[in-house]
């Protein structure tokens, strides 16, 4: 018999005003008869007449019988933090959902994915970890599987946690819940940087999208996160969460947001798996002590480098949530087939090479300074600088290879890690050549979306981005209103290659997908310490789908060949 829902009696938090520097709270407006306060979402640093910023919602509010047509474009949309907010404000007079449309049929694999989350849900399960490839279309499986649970739960409130850009994943996630219908339940989406917004409600659902972004316990994003989660707390108390992503974590040890369904399967209670004054830090501790073999070195535990264990602890941790009846994960590849990725070799001119040979030997210097004098710090600045001066030479050619390529009628994606030294030049020289170029990269000086869309719909061949997860830029998408997107077919660049093996394939799932195959290249200096490097990453890029992502073994290779094997693993993964 399933276990009842978590207890009514639980005291729900609620949001207290904020308040002033003498302590004394700051009222909200006062509402008149017939009038209510609409919350609005303006940009930061934007004035904007009638409408004030309170600290109470750290949002901008106006007092009203209606808004004036000059604020309108600033009101919140369906499932928004704005929204939610400004019914909360007017319990009277909650605004309206809108009608499920009619164009948005799910498909068989999602429905199963569905049932499949709702059946560990009604076990008593507290969390599910969908990790099927990108494109296989875990968002509406996410949200169906959420609307069933809420059923199931008598739930009342959904959070949905999405990754940046918000401008775009935002829209995607509030227009799916739309399409799908609300389910009479009521929905918040964020981004991940707006947890504190909402630390102070309490949540019966939760979706935490590209869940792979909460592998390290000691940033403030994690610390939110336990407490929206309730990470620490007993099994029957916490929310239901479904933690979607297709590249989970390079390790075990970078699945701290899993703890809560790997002490469910252990029949353990959550202070066996975290710490109740820092949530996550016995989670070493405890993956060790079911069989996971780790080293203790300077920089904490680390996975061991025998590569029969790493593969019998691939196995071990995957079946602790797979073997589960009902199971407590899906990871179902695509249907279409792997990304066929490759190396794209360039052959630098002359003055390409010696520039190329000079900055290679102040590298090496530079890190053997760096490594005499355990200075971390000056390692990874030594590393970030070489990137970005290896890739500026490399640009000629990858704006002459997207050229091409787009005369040959493709569209290409081109993934870049550096603004200055890779997104700027190459995009300004491609409209040297006559070229529409769309830019998903400095989310301040452009409309994300708009740029997206001039690339879907063919108005731009070329889109320049440095985002690794949550955009579509794949043949024959359906667009909002009806549209869809150009039939032409994509292929992709990495114009510098991806350290992370996760950031790689999510790079590559923005065009391979929805039984869309788009090849990807890496390109390199021929004959550099580049070409090695792009090698691995192929391998490391392919065997990260796996749910633990992929052997970390590459991982030591890339820092060998960059006489960085001194630094902590991150120095490499973190990017730029």
């Amino acid at each position: 018999m399933p276990p009842s829902r978590r207890s009514s009696t639980r005291r729900r938090r609620r949001s207290s005003p904020r308040t002033g520097a003498g302590g004394a709270q700051r009222p909200l407006p006062f509402v008149g008869p017939g009038e209510r306060l609409w919350v609005l979402d303006v940009p930061y640093g934007t004035q904007v007449d009638g409408a004030s910023w309170h600290p109470a919602v750290s949002m901008h509010l106006f007092v009203g019988r209606a808004l004036p047509a000059h604020l309108a474009p600033y009101a919140p949309g369906p499932h928004t933090l704005g929204r939610f907010l400004e019914n909360t404000l007017n319990p009277g007079s909650p605004a309206s959902a809108p009608p499920p449309a009619e164009d948005l049929e799910p498909r068989r694999n999602q429905f199963e994915a569905a049932d499949a989350i709702a059946a560990h849900a009604q076990a008593g399960g507290r969390q599910f970890l969908l990790a099927d490839e990108p494109g296989v279309g875990k968002t509406i499986s996410a949200v169906l599987g959420a609307t069933a649970v809420g059923s199931l739960r008598a739930a009342q409130r959904v959070l949905v946690v999405a990754d940046r850009p918000a401008a775009i994943t935002i829209g995607h996630w509030c227009r799916t819940i739309t399409a799908l219908g609300d389910g009479g339940l009521t929905w918040v989406v964020i981004t991940w940087d707006r947890l504190k917004k909402v630390v102070e409600h309490d949540w019966d659902v939760i979706i935490a999208d590209e869940a792979h972004a909460l592998r390290r316990t000691t940033t403030k994003r994690w610390k939110l996160w336990a407490t929206v989660s309730g990470h620490g707390r007993p099994h029957e108390e916490a929310p239901f969460v479904i933690a979607t992503t297709a590249t989970p974590g390079h390790t075990p040890l970078e699945l701290p947001y899993l703890a809560p369904a790997y002490a469910q399967a252990h029949g353990e209670p959550m202070a066996r798996w975290t710490s109740a004054k820092q949530p996550g830090a016995d989670f070493a501790s405890a993956l060790e002590r079911h069989g996971i073999s780790l080293e203790r070195g300077r920089y904490g535990a680390t996975w061991t480098t025998d590569a029969t264990r790493r593969a019998e602890d691939l196995a071990r941790v995957r079946g602790w949530l797979e073997d589960q009846r009902p199971t407590a994960m899906l990871h179902r590849a695509a249907p279409w087939g792997p990304v066929p990725i490759s190396g794209m070799p360039v052959t630098l001119t002359p003055a390409e090479r010696a520039a190329y040979d000079a900055e290679w030997g102040e590298f090496c210097r530079d890190m053997d300074i760096a490594r005499r004098g355990r200075s971390t710090a000056k390692g990874r600045a030594a590393l970030l600088r070489f990137r970005q001066k290896a890739g500026l030479i490399r640009v000629d050619s990858t704006v002459a290879w997207i050229a091409q390529q787009v005369e040959a009628e493709r569209q290409v994606a081109c993934s870049v890690e550096f603004v200055a030294t890779a997104a700027d030049p190459i995009t300004e020289r491609l409209r040297d050549l006559g070229l529409e170029v769309a830019t998903i990269y400095g989310q301040d000086r452009f409309d994300v979306e708009a740029e997206r869309l001039r690339f879907q719909t063919g108005t731009a061949k070329v889109c320049v981005f440095t985002t690794v997860a949550s955009i579509s830029l794949h043949a024959g998408e359906t667009l909002p209103v009806g549209r869809q997107a150009s039939t032409e077919p994509r292929v992709g660049l990495f114009h510098q290659a991806r350290f992370s093996g996760i950031a790689g394939r999510q790079v590559t799932g923005r065009t391979h997908r929805d039984h869309q195959v788009s090849p990807w290249h890496i390109a390199y200096a021929e004959g550099t310490v580049e070409e090695q490097v792009s090698k691995v990453m192929v391998e490391r890029i392919a065997a990260a789908s796996d749910t633990v992502g992929g052997d970390t073994a590459g991982l030591a290779d890339l820092a060998r060949l960059l006489g960085a094997d001194w630094l902590p693993a991150a120095s490499l993964t973190d990017g730029g």
